[in-house]
């Protein structure tokens, strides 16, 4: 007899950089649509830009996601 056992992500944690801000949201949006495929949805959202010296701008996001329930 074969068992079958399903396994889900409960919580995961994904970092993301770019340049420029319009680049960052779309890194975003493409990974909220692979993770509804696993069930997770979007739990909170944290970002920051960072402009040096030479006024380059640098924008970074950290998105929890979790499992829909």
């Amino acid at each position: 007899m074969l068992n079958f056992k399903l396994d889900f992500i409960d919580d995961k944690v994904e970092f993301f950089d770019a340049t420029d801000l319009k680049v960052l949201e779309k890194k975003i949006e493409a990974k909220i649509e692979e993770n509804k495929a696993i069930l997770l949805g979007v739990h909170s959202v944290s970002h920051q830009m960072y402009a040096n010296e030479k006024g380059q701008t640098y924008f970074t996001a950290v998105v929890h996601f979790k499992r829909k329930k």
